[in-house]
Order: structure tokens, then sequence, then C-alpha cells
């Protein structure tokens, strides 16, 4: 049967045809729908973990007790999974056990665009990289063979193009795939000894995966020209084939580590010119230069931001029109009429529009609160970010997942007093629960004077709304094991804490300054839930009375997107207002009613 499929949806449809049983992961765009419609299948159980590293631990478990597991993130996600992943390379699985890590090139959502395909160089595991859904599909189940013919663990490499956009796929029954659990101590217990004996069997292994690199179908040929050859994968290949065509001979690599030497002289051995076209980092451009090959890539295109048609094109295009390369007229022609396609280049000029929080949403009124008493803010991952953005401006710093209560913690050691009564570092529900706890409890095990700010949306928000281990409820929506936040924290060591409504602004600015004050650590809980959560009721939307109206611009401090100006007054769109009545409570002549 053939359907179309986003690239994440086809990944989980690989892993209920591969057999999977068990699913674990946290969501991070562009990752998170791949778990997301795998829930969808009954066969396969699902979950939210409370960050990655948690979820690689779990999929390992599962993988142990002879299932096929799964466990997907984005690629800073990796970063949190490291640990488990470099060591399980060398205990190897039992039954398959697959990883997909998502890229972000261009920061769609993300704080920077790493490679991912390092990981796997580092770690020693095999990588495979889909061009479109279809081989998305197909190399999940075929990353199953790989992990248990190589007991190994595979990573799939996805970045948002592939991802999110659609192709047609063949779907296929689901097999049965059950392993027995053996208790096997020098393979699974990695203390030095151990270990020491793991590491010979991780390099045979990564011996073995060349040679299978070499000849696997998933590495191709496509032969058209002697004059130009390029070396390419992923979403890059689908743009070296819409600007060139069958103009010139490409290598395309499905399989990105480890990558096969011979078939790579090979290739560069039947076109007189070679490149590369990768994004991001010069990986399969470094590996072709350590070959003794000449070859060119970053010295025309770019190791930042997103590829697209047009880029190639202008890139290749001119070293024709310099003369340092030499092409057919088919291929010149080629490079000419894809700069002239409709969709390769936007000319109409767009006003920009900044990402705002949403009419109503929880976060404006205490982020208003800390702007107003002039605070230093330390802020975090979340849709609660937009802090800095004006007309608020309240967030100073966001490093990672978790780093605002250490950073508050390190920042105040540092200054001291100076520092104390004016610095909170602020961190959403989920992600405390996701790596934020281990800060908190330096700041109580240590006892800096930090006050930090749990944002309590009741839901993970920036990634589309999904549970998290606050909110009761698991990733079927179905009752769950609830944190208890207010508990938890005092269960930390912290003595010191309050919960606020971020909707009432007079209450959010009296617990702040009292909290500041305080000589010892504090949390204060700002709690509400999301605004566009579906089963929250809002009140009927406000409206302003233009004659009581002064035209001060005290309700524009907030930033609503539901408020404008317009003749001077104040003016509300009643199709975005929730009737938080935030605004009413700045409006020095009570215009909003």
């Amino acid at each position: 049967m053939r359907e179309l499929m986003l690239g994440n949806k086809a990944i989980a449809r690989g892993l209920f045809e591969a057999g999977v049983c068990f699913v674990s992961s946290y969501p991070g765009t562009p990752s998170t729908e791949i778990t997301e419609e795998a829930a969808k299948f009954d066969e396969i159980y699902c979950e939210w973990a409370p960050n990655e590293k948690v979820a690689m631990e779990s999929a390992f478990g599962a993988s142990l007790a002879g299932r096929r597991a799964f466990c997907g993130q984005k690629h800073v996600g990796l970063n949190v999974a490291a640990d488990p992943l470099f060591t399980m390379s060398y205990t190897g699985v039992n039954a398959g056990l697959v990883v997909v890590v998502a890229d972000d090139a261009g920061m769609h959502s993300s704080q920077n665009e790493q490679d991912s395909r390092h990981y796997a160089i580092a770690a020693k595991v095999p990588m495979l990289e889909p061009s479109d859904s279809a081989e998305a599909l197909e190399f999940t189940k075929l990353a199953y063979e790989i992990s248990e013919m190589f007991d190994t663990p595979v990573i799939i490499k996805m970045c948002t193009r592939i991802a999110h956009s659609q192709s047609l796929v063949e779907t296929h029954e689901r097999i049965d795939v059950k392993k027995t659990y053996e208790k096997n101590i020098p393979k699974y217990v990695m203390m030095p000894g151990n270990a020491k004996k793991r590491h010979p069997i991780v390099e045979e292994r990564t011996r073995n995966l060349i040679d299978y690199a070499e000849k696997t179908p998933l590495n191709r040929e496509e032969i058209f020209s002697d004059k130009v050859g390029i070396i390419t994968s992923s979403t890059c290949y689908q743009y070296v084939k819409e600007v060139f065509g069958d103009s010139v001979s490409v290598l395309k690599l499905g399989m990105v580590n480890p990558l096969p030497p011979e078939l790579i002289k090979n290739f560069a051995a039947k076109v007189k010119k070679l490149f590369v076209v990768e994004e991001l980092d010069d990986v399969i451009e470094s590996f072709v230069k350590s070959l003794g090959i000449a070859v060119e890539g970053k010295n025309i295109l770019p190791n930042i931001d997103e590829f697209s048609q047009n880029l190639i094109a202008k890139s290749f295009g001119k070293l024709v029109d310099s003369g340092k390369l030499t092409v057919d007229g088919n291929l010149a022609d080629k490079l000419t009429n894809s700069l002239k396609t409709d969709n390769c280049e936007l000319t109409t000029d767009i006003p920009p529009r900044p990402p705002v929080m949403c009419a109503g949403c929880p976060h404006r009124g205490l982020f208003y609160t800390l702007k107003k008493n002039k605070c230093t803010v330390l802020g975090d991952i979340g849709c609660y970010t937009l802090g800095a953005v004006p007309p608020l401006g309240a967030i100073e710093m966001t490093l990672c997942m978790g780093a605002s209560i250490g950073a508050t913690h390190g920042f105040n050691k540092m200054l001291g007093k100076e520092s104390e009564n004016k610095t909170v570092g602020v961190i959403g529900d989920s992600t405390f629960v996701h790596s934020g706890m281990t800060g908190l409890a330096n700041v109580a095990y240590n006892q800096s004077n930090s006050t930090i700010i749990i944002l309590d949306n009741s839901i993970t928000g920036m990634t589309g709304h999904q549970q998290n281990p606050t909110t009761g409820f698991n990733i079927k929506g179905d009752p769950a094991g609830k944190i208890n936040l207010e508990a938890l924290v005092k269960a930390m060591g912290i003595e010191r804490v309050k919960v606020v409504d971020p909707y009432n602004l007079k209450e959010c600015d009296e617990v702040l300054k009292e909290e500041l004050k305080a000589a010892e650590p504090s949390v204060i809980i700002s709690r509400r839930p999301c605004a566009l959560l579906k089963y929250v009721k809002h009140n009927p939307p406000l409206k302003v009375n233009s004659e009581k109206c002064i035209g001060c611009k005290s309700c524009m401090k907030i930033g609503c997107p539901a408020i404008s100006m317009k003749d001077g007054k104040a003016v509300v769109d009643s199709t975005q207002c929730v009737g938080c009545n935030v605004c009413s409570q700045l409006c020095p002549k009570k215009a909003f009613e």
C-alpha cells in the first residue's frame, strides 16, 4: 500500500513494521512527531521520559530484555544522552536498538546547529541518513537488521527538511522479533576490566562495518557524466538532483558512518572534477581528502545554515562564470535554468514577524513583574525564552536545558549581596524535571542565596503540548504518576516555597520582593496552565472604553498581541483576547472593561 507521509511519520511506520516494542523519547523539534505517531500503534509501548538520557537508558533496558527498542531526540538532546550512547557502543545490544537524532540546520527552533555526525564517529556506531520519507521507513527497518547483525546501536540522522516534508512510501506488514535475555557479565558490566576487553571488539566491528558500507545499496552511484561528480547525502541529495538532474554523476551516501573508502576512490576515478555537497561541517569532505583525493566543497559552500537549490546553483554557477569549472553546455544551462525557476528565490519584501508570547500566556505577567523590579533574569529553554524579546526584554541568558538554575547559583556565589536581592533563575515545569532538579539540588546543598522561579504552565509547551511528569497524564492522555512540585522542592532541601498566579500582578510583585529579600534559597512556582490548552476555560474578551483611554500605552508594556493602538487609543482584538485581565491591572484609567 502506498501512502503520503511526513518523514517523521515514516520513521514511526518503520518502527511498527520492524517489530519494535518499546519507544522512549523526550520531545524536541524536529523529532517530536516520531514518538507521537508511534504511540498510535497499540503494539508499541511508548512514553515521554523526563530527559533524553533517561529515554536512552530505558530503551537500552528494553533491548537487553530482548525486545527491539527506540529512542528519539533532537540534536541537542543527543548531548544529554551521550553518556549512555558511548558505553552502549561497548556493550552492544541484545535485540536491535535504534536512535534517531534530528538535526536543525538553520536553527528553526534550536539554540545551535551542531552536526550530529560527529557523535557517530566519536561513539564508533553506524549512522544512516535518509533523503526522503520512503528511505526514512526503509532505513529504519534496515537499521534494526544492522543493529542485530553487528551487535551495536544504530543512529538514524534526520534533519528538519526530511522530518517535516512529505513523500510517498510503501507500507508493509509488521514482523515479530523477540530475543531471550541471557546473563553476560563480561559483555554488559562495564567495569574497567571488562570495558578494556570490549574496546577491541568495537574496533573489529568498525572494520566489518566499513566492509558492509562498501557493498550496501544504502550507498549508490548514479553515473551520468565523466566531467563532474558530486558526493552527497540527505536533503542535499534532493537539492543536487533538482539543480543538476542527470548532468552530473552522483555518489549518494545513505550510510554516513563509517564511510566507504574504496567506493569513494572508485567514484572519484570516474570523474574529472569532484565535489562534496553537505550541510554544516565538512565531515565527508575531510574524509575524502584523507584518502588523498582532490575534492572541493566548503571552499564554495558554507558551513552554516541550511542549503537550498538556489544556494547550490549560485555556488556552482560562480565557478562556471569564473572559468574555474569547465562543463558542457547542458550543465551550464541547468545552472542557469535553476536560478530562473520561480521557487528558487523570494524577491518580495515581507514585513518581519518576530515571535511573541500568545495572548493570555501565563508567563507574560511574571516577566512584566521581573522587568518592573529590574531583576537580572537567567533563563532556560522553552517558549518562555520569549521573555527576552521586546517589550519585556527580561531574560539576559539562555544556555541549554536546565542551565538557568546552575548559572544562577554560580552567578550569586561570585557576586554575593551585589546580585542576590535582584537575580532570579527561571525554568519551565517540564525543563525543571528534564535537568533542573540537579541544579536545584546544588543550590540547596551548597547554599547559595538564590531565588528560582518554576514557570508551571502544566504542559510541555514549546514542542506542541506534550505531557510530562508534572501533568498527571501519559503520552496517550491516560492518567499517570504526577510529581508534586512543592513537595519535591521541599524534599530537596528548599524551605521557602511560594506559589503565585501570574495573572495577579500584585501577588507576583509582593512575593518576588519577599523572596529576593530572604537570606536563603527559595523557589517561587508561577502556576497557570498554558492559554492554548483545550480544557482551559477563558473569560470573555475585554474591550477598551475609548472615552476613558488616554493613550498612555501602559498596556503595551506587556507586549500582548491582542492589544494595539489605533488613532491614539488602545484597541483589543476580540478574536485573540482570552480575558486574562493582566492589561487592566496596568491601566491607570480602568479603560479595559
